[in-house]
């Protein structure tokens, strides 16, 4: 059974920094490449960053430059760090693995960020 786990959420002031951990279990992790999502009230959820299996990055315009995702194969873990952080990205945060073969998404339960003064 997949599992994936966010942590790391809270309140931040604009300007600020949060670290966003997802950890994963149920899963060849390796195999896989690691999504973040996020979706802000009354908006379509997002994507925001991608990490291949090779270690290749995507980002959203949105994120690019401020936000930087990382991945530890052996912990399992995949990490969305996020700089310089702004009012607009304020939303609940979801870690995500879609696994081709079953054509499957598989979610986390989210972790809620919200950037205020």
């Amino acid at each position: 059974q997949v599992q994936l786990v966010e942590s790391g959420g809270g309140l931040v002031q604009p300007g600020g920094s949060l670290r966003l951990s997802c950890a994963a279990s149920g899963i060849i992790f390796s195999d896989y490449d690691m999504r973040w999502y996020r979706q802000a009230p009354g908006k379509r959820r997002e994507l925001v960053a991608t990490i291949t299996r090779d270690f290749s990055t995507d980002y959203a315009a949105s994120a690019l430059g401020r936000f930087t995702i990382s991945r530890d194969n052996t912990k399992k873990t995949v990490v969305l760090q996020m700089n310089s952080v702004k009012a607009e990205d304020t939303a609940v945060y979801y870690c995500n693995i879609f696994v081709p073969n079953s054509r499957l998404d598989y979610w986390g339960q989210g972790t809620q960020v919200t950037v205020s003064s």
